[in-house]
């Protein structure tokens, strides 16, 4: 799932993956924590963002939610990574952690 503060085609870094961003979900209002919350309850396994300041503002022990953090949000920058954030979202694991 793409936070609400990823461009929408970062989704074409990952090809093969299903991908939803946090408005598509009806999430748009959520702040972090709830959006973490509803999309661990939804069963999603990751959750990309480019909110740098996450792992201090949410508990993220016991997450069953992998959390990808982008270094930017401006999509120009972006595209560079797409092949490290394709590999960083494949690798990712039950409550992971990766900032790109």
């Amino acid at each position: 799932m793409l936070d609400h503060c990823v461009p929408r085609r970062v989704q074409l870094a990952l090809a093969g993956c299903e991908v939803f961003t946090a408005y598509q979900r009806g999430w748009s209002e959520l702040k972090n924590g709830e959006l973490l919350r509803a999309a661990e309850a939804e069963g999603l396994e990751v959750f990309v963002t480019s909110d740098q300041n996450i792992r201090h503002q949410q508990n993220l022990a016991g997450r069953g939610i992998a959390i990808v953090v982008l270094p930017t949000n401006t999509l120009q920058l972006l595209f560079p990574l797409f092949p490290a954030i394709n590999d960083a979202v494949n690798r990712s694991q039950p409550g992971g952690y990766e900032e790109l």
